[in-house]
């Protein structure tokens, strides 16, 4: 099944989007291949006066933080909701709290997990004579941020006029929480769920098990839109899923298949999967494919000599 992959013109950077009665967007200036035309940061209340929440405010971007405090003049912000601890998702919440005295919401700190396994890709990367993933990517993290509230499984986060049920919902990364907008029947997804692309796996921390198993908790609840911090809002959000979870379910088929005849590494593998693909572009696949092979390993249908590792040889079980 072939992912109905959305677009949306360049945002005006800066500039306050409602987007529906209780949202507003503003669109941060960090266009990259990770994140689109940049992060979306969402307002959510009303458009002027009263109490609202922020979820994900975004890069520590001066003009970013700016517009955004700008778009609240006048307002409480009495939540900061965090979708995860990537850089261009948290890091501003230091200097929005720091202006708005806000308490802020999150499943918890950047992992160690993903720290080691950022660090240990840099050192593959740089052994192998490659340019290193930057640590703004989606391989770094926002070292800082700590929860002031701790939100696990099923929590809900109320404020004045808006309901969030918190969703954790692991597998891009262990943290990464989505959060369900009662009023308007919106789920806020964060990377979990994005319509202009596939979500990226950062293992080990990123699990594609989970992210599959997490995709697949979607299918029976009933919100009618999502919103995730990059890109357009998916407005058929459920066919999409489905069709997230066929495109991983396609790809573990090749996987397999590449090793039916024996032994492989991931290279070799990635070598004769993505043929047609720039050669540029097989490291970050080696990275998609290892993940794949670590949630195919959870379920017992390869195995890995001499251990679970991107250099080892796989097989199956």
């Amino acid at each position: 099944m072939e992912v109905p992959f959305l677009a949306e013109d360049p945002p005006p950077y800066g500039e306050v989007e409602q987007v529906s009665p209780l949202v507003r967007r503003i669109v941060a200036p960090n266009p990259s291949r990770f994140t689109y035309h940049g992060t979306g940061t969402f307002i959510v209340g009303p458009p002027s006066g009263g109490k609202v929440a922020i979820i994900d405010p975004g890069p520590a971007d001066d003009a970013h933080v700016g517009a955004l405090l700008r778009a609240v003049e006048g307002q409480t912000v009495t939540h900061l909701l965090i979708t995860h601890t990537h850089p261009d998702h948290s890091p501003a919440t230091a200097a929005v709290q720091a202006a708005t005295g806000a308490t802020t919401y999150g499943f918890g700190p950047h992992p160690a997990a993903a720290i080691r396994a950022h660090e240990e890709r840099v050192r593959r990367a740089i052994a192998a004579g490659d340019e290193p993933e930057s640590s703004d990517g989606e391989g770094g993290g926002d070292l800082d941020f700590v929860p002031d509230v701790a939100v696990v499984d099923t929590d809900v986060v109320a404020g004045d006029g808006f309901t969030f049920e918190c969703l954790h919902t692991p597998g891009h990364i262990s943290n990464h929480v989505c959060f369900a907008l009662a009023e308007e029947g919106t789920l806020f997804t964060g990377d979990h769920v994005m319509g202009w692309s596939t979500s990226v796996i950062p293992a080990p921390d990123g699990d594609l098990f989970d992210y599959l198993a997490n995709l697949r908790r979607l299918l029976d609840r009933t919100e009618s839109t999502y919103r995730p911090t990059h890109g357009p809002a998916i407005t058929d959000p459920i066919p999409h899923v489905a069709a997230l979870i066929s495109h991983r379910e396609d790809r573990e088929r090749q996987i397999l298949a590449g090793l039916a005849g024996g032994p492989r590494t991931i290279a070799s593998l990635v070598a004769e999967m993505y043929a047609d693909v720039d050669e540029n572009l097989h490291r970050a696949a080696e990275a998609s494919v290892f993940a794949h092979l670590l949630a195919l390993a959870r379920g017992d249908r390869v195995t890995a000599e001499p251990g679970p590792d991107p250099e080892a040889e796989w097989r199956l079980s």
